[in-house]
């Protein structure tokens, strides 16, 4: 049977394949005045063409710009904002997985992009999801250049949705950061995580599962709500690590820098992280002691009776980005990071494999890198 275009046909429409547009276009108004705000002077155009634009004229005062990208998601994080109803949050979750990737290598963000699938398009939250994006993009200086909300019903719950993000940046190419600055001897740097970021939710959420526990019960050993800690976002670098690199190793065209490597701690945890920095040949020498466990990690491992082996390679136990740095630049790094508001503390050393002997757990290969290898060793405080 053949149906017409014309008013009152009984045909098949989008809206009836569970598409609304309309819900679409209200979504792109409430999150208009976020995403204008994060637009900085190099931004060409405005909110709502088909790509955004960036002016990188400036490029041309680098020696050799490189470009930097990375593209993230925030994992099952998403469900834990599901159930509470907030959702103005995972938003920097979302920009904290990407661009602290790209400020490792020493890159100064350009852009952001995001991408938001879901059941139904409900325009209040998705502009509570955006608002998150774009305050964070905001606060490390990436404009949120463009991005996509998808209906995608039948495939996805109305109530369901997912977020992914990339953004890229630029480094000059002899300021480049990595396993090849890294030598014998250098100190290990730990920047403190706000919890558990965006990593190992679904371990957390079948912890949590398993023990019964409703997100809205008081923890006392956590100051709060289970489910207001399980949201805490993750913390942002890019702005800390942008300013160590400033004040501990600026540019002076010679391309030597006392700030060898970063390593950000997302999946796979600290050790499994470090090792992807450090060549072949070397050792992270990382001492448990250094620091405190914060209460979170260690009441998932209490409630799921979780092996610290296992807790150790998928939650980053506090420590949410490592610098690995000339010894003579451990204290500034650490002032550097304190006057940016995150802790610092001196978590290991570098040492020549040759001759060294293991004392505890040894990571090395993680996430098909040939490098160097990190002994996690000793207890940690109680």
């Amino acid at each position: 049977m053949r149906t017409t275009g014309t008013t009152g046909s009984t045909g098949i429409t989008y809206a009836s394949a569970g598409v609304d547009t309309e819900a679409g276009d209200r979504a792109v108004e409430l999150m208009k005045a976020s995403v204008s705000a994060t637009m900085t002077p190099a931004v060409v155009g405005g909110v709502g063409g088909f790509a955004g634009m960036v002016d990188v004229s400036g490029l041309r005062d680098y020696r050799r710009p490189l470009l930097a990208t990375s593209t993230d998601g925030v994992g099952t994080k998403v469900a834990i904002a599901q159930a509470l109803g907030v959702h103005d949050t995972i938003g920097q979750d979302l920009v904290g997985m990407v661009v602290d990737d790209i400020v490792v290598v020493g890159a100064r963000p350009l852009l952001m992009t995001d991408y938001i699938a879901c059941g139904r398009v409900v325009p209040e939250r998705v502009a509570d999801i955006v608002r998150g994006v774009a305050k964070a993009c905001a606060a490390v200086g990436a404009p949120l250049l463009g991005g996509e909300t998808a209906e995608h019903p039948g495939l996805m719950a109305p109530d369901d949705y997912d977020v992914a993000g990339a953004a890229t940046g630029v480094v000059e190419a002899d300021r480049v950061l990595g396993a090849e600055r890294v030598r014998a001897g250098d100190a290990l740097i730990a920047m403190a995580s706000s919890g558990l970021h965006s990593n190992g939710y679904s371990l957390v959420r079948r912890v949590i599962e398993h023990a019964g526990w409703s997100l809205d019960r008081e923890v006392p050993e956590l100051g709060r709500a289970l489910g207001a800690e399980l949201l805490e976002p993750t913390r942002l670098y890019t702005a800390a690590c942008l300013g160590i690199l400033e004040r501990v190793s600026p540019d002076d065209g010679s391309g030597e820098m006392s700030v060898h490597a970063l390593s950000h701690i997302t999946g796979g945890g600290l050790a499994a992280n470090l090792s992807r920095v450090l060549p072949t040949g070397l050792v992270g020498d990382v001492d448990r002691s250094a620091w405190t466990v914060p209460p979170v990690f260690d009441l998932v491992r209490a409630l799921g009776e979780v092996p610290w082996g296992d807790l150790e390679s998928t939650l980053n136990l506090g420590v949410g980005m490592v610098a690995v740095v000339d010894p003579e630049a451990a204290d500034a790094t650490m002032a550097a990071s304190r006057a940016a508001g995150i802790e610092a503390w001196v978590l290991g050393t570098v040492h020549d494999a040759a001759g060294y002997a293991p004392s505890g757990r040894v990571v090395a290969g993680a996430k098909g890198v040939d490098g160097g290898s990190v002994d996690i060793h000793g207890q940690y405080r109680a």
